[in-house]
């Protein structure tokens, strides 16, 4: 079982800070995974405007830690 600062979490981790959601869709989690990509990918694309891009960081982050401290249920 793997538990917080297990190897996997770690790669999600990884995986998250590279693409947001990535983390999560290696984690099996489908639907967190869309969300963070959709949700920071259309902040970053309005990244002109500010707000959205500070949003999108904000975000981004989350996905980053929310990778790293999912805990598997099974």
């Amino acid at each position: 079982m793997s538990g917080q600062g297990s190897g996997g979490n770690v790669l999600a981790a990884v995986c998250s800070f590279i693409i947001p959601g990535l983390g999560q869709l290696v984690q099996g989690r489908l639907l967190p995974a869309f969300l963070f990509f959709v949700i920071v990918g259309v902040n970053y694309f309005f990244m002109v405007l500010i707000i959205p891009a500070v949003i999108g960081g904000i975000f981004h982050l989350w996905s980053i830690i929310d990778a790293a401290r999912f805990k598997s249920m099974i």
